[in-house]
């Protein structure tokens, strides 16, 4: 599996956890075809481990960044899918070290996979700006 496909895997489980306030790693045993849990490797399966055991723990301050830098939307009036791979992206700029560009070119590819038409330009501009900002 790739990265990339590890990353979609985390922004589903964001996803949920938006939904649901569960974030667990049991909700890859129990849906493993919609995660693609069985082409996981080692390296892509702590990826996402670090993500469920971490993000609970930081999401006050990554939705106190997307609050911040939202000016046209409260973080409650944010599309679901939206505010998973915004979450997800903050995460990975302020926590794992991934390279910001990198980062920030995965998220709008996200968002043209799983989101509204044009909601990659407020992704893209929503990270930009925080990163602009020089706060990361």
């Amino acid at each position: 599996m790739s990265r990339r496909s590890a990353r979609e895997a985390a922004m589903k489980l964001l996803y949920e956890y938006s939904i649901t306030d569960i974030l667990s790693k049991d909700t890859i045993k129990e849906a493993p075809d919609v995660l693609e849990a069985d082409t996981l490797d080692e390296d892509n399966m702590r990826y996402i481990d670090s993500i469920v055991e971490q993000f609970p723990e930081k999401r006050e301050e990554i939705d106190t960044i997307i609050s911040e830098n939202s000016h046209s939307w409260k973080i409650d009036r944010i599309a679901k899918v939206d505010l998973a791979i915004l979450r997800l992206a903050l995460f990975e700029i302020l926590y794992m070290g991934i390279p910001d560009k990198v980062t920030i070119n995965e998220a709008v590819e996200l968002a043209k996979k799983y989101s509204a038409d044009k909601s990659y330009k407020y992704i893209n501009g929503l990270l930009g700006g925080y990163l602009k900002k020089g706060e990361a």
